[in-house]
């Protein structure tokens, strides 16, 4: 009985000291979000306004096949370009890369700071052939109805094209000089990798010994209900993006008569495999980008989430299961494997002699693509099935220590004052990649406040912005060009 009662004491003590330390920890974490300083600018809204409306009404379309990009519909957005910010191109050096790649150069006082780069491009993806019929404005009216500005672009990205014009237009007219060179490039094929665009303009100012200190893209935005347990939006500002790899699962064998099927077919075989990698999946991890989120958020967090995330620790396990629990949540602390082709036979009566399945895989920064063949190789466990990876791994991780990312930081705090603004790993691609080879850091953020349903737009039926998103975007661009610049 005094045995017993002395390991409940000690049990007590135990948990006593563990609820003490969980507590302390809970109450003593820290906001990392800067105080806000509300913009002044006073912007000529209808001249903002009518200048996205009318860029989108060029059908700077890109395609994969080359052949099918309508290069007047380019030559006619760059003359729009000029006609519309006759002062930028009257103060900044200009210059065409690549005949439809634009680079500005605005230059700084101080000869000794390393340049900015503000990144957008203004190619946009087909209108799906069949759906034009579905949107409630034509796609490349550019009309302005209900405070929207409609059309392929206004999300993804002539608003960042406009946008970052519009803010240095208006600092010109305030008479602002930066401290620092200020670059300010557009792309013209980002939809289908920047090979031309992009990787141009990062050749050219290689070449010419130009490196910066960070450059900023399109990428996350402000998002309500992103998070659990955080009430306000949360602005994301991706630090790397995923890889993007495809694995090739090929089998070749006797095909035959369907009559007289082996116990296990080319299809057969095929299909274990990807159910095998389905079933087995790469391990989940709470690491770096994914993991920075959560420290920047954990502050602004309901009581309940908080203690969780102030003591991951302790929690870390728990934390992983939940986040696996939704595809959103699992991409950001895993390789994700996502089967999209399988090809295999021609007749319904004839076993086909090859089997393939195309599966493409969002790598983790860490990850590299010799070990995600080997994971497949171990998982599937088939020495007949060939396996071949080719794709890039993911992009460098930038600082979240430094004056760039507080600069984006406190640029969209001095916008949008109520939303947390937190690093995360950004699941798609954009053109940010490209300038890893000349940039410290680079940064991917497109400073809206948008819904589930405007993501779905963005490639999608009904693509539009709100003026005042669409308002704010270019407050924020005059904010992180002033931020920036202190």
């Amino acid at each position: 009985m005094k045995k017993r009662k002395i390991t409940l004491t000690l049990f007590s003590g135990i948990l006593i000291i563990f609820l003490i330390v969980t507590a302390f920890n809970v109450f003593t974490i820290k906001s990392m979000q800067p105080p806000p300083n509300p913009t002044h600018i006073v912007l000529n809204e209808d001249v903002a306004v009518e200048n996205l409306s009318k860029a989108i009404t060029y059908k700077t379309v890109s395609y994969q096949d080359r052949s099918k990009f309508d290069f007047k519909e380019f030559e006619k957005f760059i003359a729009f370009l000029h006609e519309s910010f006759p002062r930028v191109y009257e103060q900044l050096e200009f210059e065409r890369v690549n005949n439809y790649a634009l680079v500005y150069k605005w230059k700084g006082s101080d000869a000794d700071k390393r340049p900015v780069g503000l990144t957008s491009h203004y190619d946009v993806v087909p209108v799906l052939s069949g759906t034009e019929a579905n949107w409630e404005q034509k796609p490349f009216s550019g009309a302005i109805v209900d405070e929207k500005i409609w059309g392929r672009g206004t999300l993804d990205d002539k608003i960042g094209v406009i946008g970052i014009l519009q803010a240095v237009d208006y600092l010109l007219t305030e008479g602002f000089k930066p401290r620092r060179d200020m670059y300010f490039m557009f792309g013209f094929d980002e939809e289908f990798g920047g090979d031309e665009g992009a990787r141009a303009i990062v050749d050219t100012l290689k070449d010419k010994g130009i490196s910066f200190d960070y450059v900023l893209d399109e990428g996350g935005a402000i998002v309500e209900n992103m998070v659990p347990g955080v009430n306000q939006p949360v602005g994301v500002v991706g630090i790397s993006e995923k890889g993007s790899a495809t694995a090739e699962l090929t089998i070749e064998g006797s095909g035959g008569h369907s009559s007289q099927p082996k116990d296990h077919t080319n299809i057969g075989r095929i299909s274990s495999a990807i159910a095998k990698l389905e079933d087995t999946q790469f391990h989940g991890d709470l690491r770096g980008p994914g993991e920075d989120l959560f420290e920047y958020v954990a502050p602004e967090m309901s009581f309940g989430m908080k203690y969780v995330f102030a003591n991951k620790v302790i929690f870390e396990p728990v934390i992983e299961k939940i986040l696996l629990g939704q595809p959103a949540s699992a991409a950001l602390i895993r390789t994700t494997i996502a089967p999209t082709i399988f090809q295999a036979g021609e007749q319904y009566n004839a076993l086909p002699e090859k089997a393939t399945a195309f599966i493409n895989l969002r790598l983790m920064p860490g990850d590299s693509l010799g070990e995600v063949k080997t994971f497949i190789e171990d998982t599937i466990d088939d020495d007949d099935i060939n396996v071949t990876v080719t794709g890039n791994e993911a992009s460098k991780v930038s600082s979240i220590d430094g004056w760039p990312f507080k600069s984006i930081q406190q640029a969209a705090r001095n916008v949008y004052g109520n939303a947390v603004v937190a690093p995360y790993l950004m699941f798609a691609g954009s053109d940010a990649r490209q300038y890893d080879r000349i940039s410290s850091n680079t940064y991917r953020f497109l400073p809206v406040q948008i819904t589930s349903e405007d993501l779905n737009r963005m490639h999608g039926t009904n693509e539009h912005v709100s003026v005042e998103n669409y308002l704010n975007a270019i407050k924020f661009y005059t904010e992180v060009i002033r931020e920036s610049n202190k």
